[in-house]
Protein backbone atom coordinates (compact mmCIF):
# COMPACT_ATOMS: atom_id res chain seq x y z
CA UNK A 1 0.00 0.00 0.00
CA UNK A 2 2.94 2.44 1.06
CA UNK A 3 4.90 1.36 -2.06
CA UNK A 4 1.60 2.07 -4.63
CA UNK A 5 1.09 5.59 -2.80
CA UNK A 6 4.62 6.44 -3.01
CA UNK A 7 4.72 5.82 -6.85
CA UNK A 8 1.44 7.60 -6.77
CA UNK A 9 3.02 10.66 -5.37
CA UNK A 10 5.99 9.93 -7.28
CA UNK A 11 4.50 9.96 -10.68
CA UNK A 12 2.32 13.41 -9.43
CA UNK A 13 5.23 15.38 -8.82
CA UNK A 14 7.02 14.38 -11.85
CA UNK A 15 4.48 15.70 -13.91
CA UNK A 16 3.49 18.55 -12.09
CA UNK A 17 7.72 19.85 -12.52
CA UNK A 18 7.57 18.77 -16.32
CA UNK A 19 4.23 20.91 -16.78
CA UNK A 20 6.06 24.22 -15.13
CA UNK A 21 8.88 23.38 -17.09
CA UNK A 22 6.76 23.75 -20.29
CA UNK A 23 4.65 26.64 -19.17
CA UNK A 24 7.85 28.70 -17.69
CA UNK A 25 9.58 27.86 -20.89
CA UNK A 26 11.13 30.91 -23.31
CA UNK A 27 9.05 30.16 -26.70
CA UNK A 28 11.15 29.98 -29.54
CA UNK A 29 11.45 33.26 -32.04
CA UNK A 30 12.64 33.60 -35.43
CA UNK A 31 15.43 36.32 -35.01
CA UNK A 32 17.17 37.43 -31.43
CA UNK A 33 15.82 40.96 -32.47
CA UNK A 34 12.28 40.26 -32.06
CA UNK A 35 12.79 38.16 -28.85
CA UNK A 36 14.24 41.20 -27.31
CA UNK A 37 11.85 43.26 -28.52
CA UNK A 38 9.39 40.91 -26.48
CA UNK A 39 11.34 41.51 -23.53
CA UNK A 40 11.03 45.13 -24.03
CA UNK A 41 7.53 45.03 -24.13
CA UNK A 42 7.03 46.29 -28.16
CA UNK A 43 6.78 43.08 -29.59
CA UNK A 44 3.53 40.72 -29.63
CA UNK A 45 1.94 39.57 -26.07
CA UNK A 46 3.11 36.50 -25.56
CA UNK A 47 -0.23 34.03 -24.48
CA UNK A 48 -0.09 34.74 -20.46
CA UNK A 49 -0.37 38.52 -21.66
CA UNK A 50 -3.08 37.96 -23.96
CA UNK A 51 -4.84 35.45 -21.45
CA UNK A 52 -4.65 38.71 -19.00
CA UNK A 53 -6.00 41.09 -22.10
CA UNK A 54 -9.17 39.07 -22.46
CA UNK A 55 -12.04 40.04 -19.81
CA UNK A 56 -12.39 38.05 -16.70
CA UNK A 57 -15.47 36.96 -17.64
CA UNK A 58 -13.91 35.36 -21.03
CA UNK A 59 -11.12 34.19 -18.68
CA UNK A 60 -12.47 32.48 -15.42
CA UNK A 61 -16.19 32.42 -15.77
CA UNK A 62 -16.73 30.32 -18.95
CA UNK A 63 -14.54 27.74 -18.67
CA UNK A 64 -15.82 26.92 -15.31
CA UNK A 65 -19.45 27.47 -16.90
CA UNK A 66 -18.65 25.33 -19.83
CA UNK A 67 -19.84 22.22 -18.08
CA UNK A 68 -22.85 23.74 -16.98
CA UNK A 69 -23.71 25.36 -20.56
CA UNK A 70 -23.67 22.01 -22.12
CA UNK A 71 -26.20 20.32 -19.71
CA UNK A 72 -28.66 23.21 -19.71
CA UNK A 73 -28.36 23.58 -23.27
CA UNK A 74 -29.16 19.85 -23.70
CA UNK A 75 -32.07 20.02 -21.58
CA UNK A 76 -33.47 23.22 -23.07
CA UNK A 77 -36.15 23.39 -25.88
CA UNK A 78 -34.48 23.96 -29.60
CA UNK A 79 -37.60 26.73 -30.03
CA UNK A 80 -36.75 28.46 -26.55
CA UNK A 81 -33.22 28.88 -27.52
CA UNK A 82 -34.11 29.90 -31.19
CA UNK A 83 -36.29 32.66 -29.25
CA UNK A 84 -33.53 33.97 -27.57
CA UNK A 85 -31.37 33.92 -30.32
CA UNK A 86 -33.46 36.22 -32.22
CA UNK A 87 -33.70 38.27 -29.49
CA UNK A 88 -30.18 38.95 -28.86
CA UNK A 89 -30.09 39.78 -32.69
CA UNK A 90 -32.67 41.99 -32.56
CA UNK A 91 -30.52 43.35 -29.32
CA UNK A 92 -27.29 43.63 -31.68
CA UNK A 93 -25.62 41.72 -29.36
CA UNK A 94 -25.79 38.19 -31.69
CA UNK A 95 -21.62 39.01 -31.98
CA UNK A 96 -20.85 39.04 -28.20
CA UNK A 97 -23.54 36.50 -26.94
CA UNK A 98 -24.96 33.34 -27.90
CA UNK A 99 -28.47 32.09 -26.64
CA UNK A 100 -26.78 29.33 -24.73
CA UNK A 101 -25.25 31.81 -22.59
CA UNK A 102 -27.92 33.17 -21.48
CA UNK A 103 -29.84 30.61 -20.63
CA UNK A 104 -27.30 29.64 -18.52
CA UNK A 105 -26.88 32.35 -16.76
CA UNK A 106 -30.53 32.44 -16.27
CA UNK A 107 -30.47 28.66 -14.85
CA UNK A 108 -27.35 29.61 -12.82
CA UNK A 109 -29.06 32.71 -11.58
CA UNK A 110 -32.22 30.68 -10.59
CA UNK A 111 -29.55 27.82 -8.46
CA UNK A 112 -27.93 30.71 -6.77
CA UNK A 113 -31.40 32.42 -5.86
CA UNK A 114 -32.34 29.31 -4.53
CA UNK A 115 -29.56 28.50 -1.93
CA UNK A 116 -29.58 32.00 -1.37
CA UNK A 117 -33.68 31.48 -0.16
CA UNK A 118 -32.53 28.26 1.73
CA UNK A 119 -29.95 30.10 3.24
CA UNK A 120 -31.68 32.92 4.62
CA UNK A 121 -34.43 30.47 5.78
CA UNK A 122 -32.07 28.25 7.44
CA UNK A 123 -30.65 31.02 9.36
CA UNK A 124 -33.56 33.37 10.22
CA UNK A 125 -35.90 30.82 10.68
CA UNK A 126 -39.18 33.06 9.48
CA UNK A 127 -42.92 32.30 9.40
CA UNK A 128 -43.99 29.10 7.02
CA UNK A 129 -46.00 31.76 4.66
CA UNK A 130 -42.80 33.84 4.32
CA UNK A 131 -40.66 31.10 3.73
CA UNK A 132 -42.55 29.93 0.88
CA UNK A 133 -42.55 33.42 -0.10
CA UNK A 134 -38.98 33.57 -0.30
CA UNK A 135 -38.36 30.34 -1.98
CA UNK A 136 -40.28 30.63 -4.49
CA UNK A 137 -39.60 34.11 -5.28
CA UNK A 138 -35.76 34.53 -4.97
CA UNK A 139 -35.48 31.50 -7.98
CA UNK A 140 -37.91 32.88 -10.02
CA UNK A 141 -36.27 36.72 -10.14
CA UNK A 142 -33.13 34.46 -10.66
CA UNK A 143 -34.93 32.83 -13.59
CA UNK A 144 -36.32 36.08 -15.21
CA UNK A 145 -33.86 38.36 -14.43
CA UNK A 146 -31.46 37.57 -17.51
CA UNK A 147 -34.11 37.67 -19.70
CA UNK A 148 -36.12 40.67 -18.41
CA UNK A 149 -32.79 42.20 -19.20
CA UNK A 150 -32.76 41.08 -22.58
CA UNK A 151 -36.39 42.35 -23.14
CA UNK A 152 -35.30 45.66 -22.11
CA UNK A 153 -32.20 45.91 -24.42
CA UNK A 154 -34.52 44.95 -27.23
CA UNK A 155 -37.08 47.64 -26.09
CA UNK A 156 -34.21 50.35 -25.75
CA UNK A 157 -32.85 49.60 -29.39
CA UNK A 158 -36.04 49.57 -30.98
CA UNK A 159 -36.38 53.20 -29.83
CA UNK A 160 -33.39 54.39 -30.99
CA UNK A 161 -33.97 53.09 -33.91
CA UNK A 162 -37.50 54.67 -34.68
CA UNK A 163 -35.93 57.99 -33.01
CA UNK A 164 -32.96 58.39 -35.78
CA UNK A 165 -34.88 56.81 -38.47
CA UNK A 166 -36.48 60.15 -39.41
CA UNK A 167 -33.25 61.88 -39.83
CA UNK A 168 -31.20 59.03 -41.44
CA UNK A 169 -34.11 59.10 -44.25
CA UNK A 170 -33.60 62.75 -44.44
CA UNK A 171 -29.60 62.27 -45.32
CA UNK A 172 -30.74 59.30 -47.61
CA UNK A 173 -33.19 61.54 -49.71
CA UNK A 174 -30.83 64.87 -49.94
CA UNK A 175 -28.25 62.05 -50.81
CA UNK A 176 -30.24 60.66 -53.47
CA UNK A 177 -31.58 63.79 -54.70
CA UNK A 178 -27.52 65.50 -55.25
CA UNK A 179 -27.23 62.29 -57.60
CA UNK A 180 -25.92 59.62 -55.56
CA UNK A 181 -26.80 56.04 -55.99
CA UNK A 182 -28.53 53.99 -53.06
CA UNK A 183 -25.16 52.78 -51.65
CA UNK A 184 -23.17 56.04 -51.72
CA UNK A 185 -26.15 57.48 -49.84
CA UNK A 186 -26.06 54.72 -47.59
CA UNK A 187 -22.14 54.79 -46.67
CA UNK A 188 -22.41 58.77 -46.38
CA UNK A 189 -25.14 58.25 -43.70
CA UNK A 190 -22.79 55.37 -42.27
CA UNK A 191 -19.89 57.88 -42.04
CA UNK A 192 -22.23 60.57 -40.55
CA UNK A 193 -23.87 58.71 -37.87
CA UNK A 194 -23.11 56.52 -34.79
CA UNK A 195 -25.96 54.89 -33.57
CA UNK A 196 -27.47 50.93 -34.00
CA UNK A 197 -29.53 51.93 -37.24
CA UNK A 198 -26.23 53.54 -38.86
CA UNK A 199 -24.55 50.12 -37.84
CA UNK A 200 -26.99 47.98 -39.49
CA UNK A 201 -26.90 50.15 -42.62
CA UNK A 202 -23.06 49.70 -42.09
CA UNK A 203 -24.24 45.71 -42.41
CA UNK A 204 -26.22 45.88 -45.01
CA UNK A 205 -24.22 48.09 -47.55
CA UNK A 206 -21.42 45.53 -46.64
CA UNK A 207 -23.71 42.27 -47.82
CA UNK A 208 -24.68 44.16 -51.14
CA UNK A 209 -20.74 45.00 -51.78
CA UNK A 210 -20.48 40.69 -51.22
CA UNK A 211 -22.82 40.51 -54.05
CA UNK A 212 -25.83 39.99 -52.25
CA UNK A 213 -29.14 41.70 -54.19
CA UNK A 214 -30.51 44.99 -52.43
CA UNK A 215 -33.96 43.17 -51.75
CA UNK A 216 -32.25 39.96 -50.41
CA UNK A 217 -29.95 42.48 -48.28
CA UNK A 218 -32.85 44.96 -47.57
CA UNK A 219 -35.05 41.24 -46.07
CA UNK A 220 -32.01 40.66 -44.13
CA UNK A 221 -32.34 44.52 -42.32
CA UNK A 222 -35.77 44.24 -41.79
CA UNK A 223 -34.92 40.42 -39.53
CA UNK A 224 -32.51 42.13 -37.97
CA UNK A 225 -34.56 44.75 -36.34
CA UNK A 226 -38.15 44.01 -35.83
CA UNK A 227 -39.24 47.64 -36.17
CA UNK A 228 -42.60 48.24 -37.82
CA UNK A 229 -41.72 51.47 -39.07
CA UNK A 230 -38.21 50.20 -40.96
CA UNK A 231 -39.92 47.72 -42.39
CA UNK A 232 -42.23 49.93 -44.01
CA UNK A 233 -39.58 51.55 -45.56
CA UNK A 234 -37.84 48.34 -46.88
CA UNK A 235 -41.22 47.17 -48.16
CA UNK A 236 -41.70 50.39 -49.84
CA UNK A 237 -37.77 50.77 -51.71
CA UNK A 238 -38.68 46.91 -52.65
CA UNK A 239 -41.96 47.67 -54.28
CA UNK A 240 -39.73 50.51 -55.81
CA UNK A 241 -37.18 49.04 -57.18
CA UNK A 242 -39.77 46.70 -58.97
CA UNK A 243 -41.85 49.04 -60.05
CA UNK A 244 -39.09 51.68 -61.31
CA UNK A 245 -39.66 54.26 -59.43
CA UNK A 246 -37.44 57.38 -58.33
CA UNK A 247 -35.92 56.25 -55.23
CA UNK A 248 -35.58 59.67 -54.02
CA UNK A 249 -39.05 60.19 -54.10
CA UNK A 250 -40.03 57.24 -52.05
CA UNK A 251 -37.22 58.35 -49.86
CA UNK A 252 -38.58 61.98 -49.25
CA UNK A 253 -42.14 60.18 -49.00
CA UNK A 254 -40.89 58.38 -46.24
CA UNK A 255 -38.91 60.67 -44.19
CA UNK A 256 -41.92 62.90 -44.47
CA UNK A 257 -43.95 60.11 -42.82
CA UNK A 258 -41.48 59.61 -40.06
CA UNK A 259 -41.47 62.94 -39.18
CA UNK A 260 -45.15 63.00 -38.54
CA UNK A 261 -45.02 59.62 -37.21
CA UNK A 262 -41.83 61.32 -34.77
CA UNK A 263 -44.28 64.12 -33.48
CA UNK A 264 -47.27 61.89 -32.60
CA UNK A 265 -44.79 59.44 -30.73
CA UNK A 266 -43.73 63.03 -28.73
CA UNK A 267 -46.91 64.20 -27.86
CA UNK A 268 -48.32 60.39 -26.90
CA UNK A 269 -45.61 60.32 -24.54
CA UNK A 270 -46.47 63.89 -22.99
CA UNK A 271 -50.12 62.54 -22.43
CA UNK A 272 -48.68 59.45 -20.71
CA UNK A 273 -46.46 61.74 -18.46
CA UNK A 274 -49.33 63.00 -15.94
CA UNK A 275 -50.45 59.06 -15.40
CA UNK A 276 -46.53 57.71 -14.74
CA UNK A 277 -45.80 61.42 -12.43
CA UNK A 278 -49.01 60.44 -10.20
CA UNK A 279 -46.93 57.14 -8.55
CA UNK A 280 -43.76 59.52 -6.99
CA UNK A 281 -46.02 62.11 -6.39
CA UNK A 282 -48.39 60.27 -4.01
CA UNK A 283 -45.66 58.45 -2.11
CA UNK A 284 -42.78 60.51 -1.93
CA UNK A 285 -43.91 64.35 -2.29
CA UNK A 286 -46.93 64.23 -0.77
CA UNK A 287 -46.05 62.96 2.91
CA UNK A 288 -43.18 65.34 3.13
CA UNK A 289 -46.06 68.54 2.47
CA UNK A 290 -48.13 66.93 4.82
CA UNK A 291 -45.36 66.64 7.62
CA UNK A 292 -44.38 70.10 6.93
CA UNK A 293 -47.77 72.02 7.20
CA UNK A 294 -49.68 69.38 10.03
CA UNK A 295 -46.61 68.73 11.68
CA UNK A 296 -46.83 72.01 14.08
CA UNK A 297 -50.62 71.71 14.39
CA UNK A 298 -49.85 68.19 15.62
CA UNK A 299 -47.35 68.79 18.26
CA UNK A 300 -49.29 71.94 19.38
CA UNK A 301 -52.47 69.48 19.94
CA UNK A 302 -50.28 66.81 21.35
CA UNK A 303 -49.28 69.06 23.83
CA UNK A 304 -52.76 70.29 24.44
CA UNK A 305 -54.09 66.70 25.40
Amino acid sequence: MLTTAALVLTTGVGLFVVGLRRSLAVPAVADAADYLRQLDGDGPLDEFQELLATPFLSRVVKPLGAGVLQRVVGVTPSHYLERVHLQLLHAGLSGSMRAEEVVTAQALAGGLGLLAALAWVAVFQPATRMGVLVLVLLPLAGLTGPAAWLRRRVDERKDRIRKDLSEMLDLLAISVEAGMAFEGALEVVCQHFDAPLAHEFAHTLREMELGLPRRDALQNLKQRTDVPELSNFVLALTQADVLGMPVGRVLRTQAAEMRSKRRQWARERAGKLPVKILFPLVVFIFPAILVVVLGPAGINIYRAL
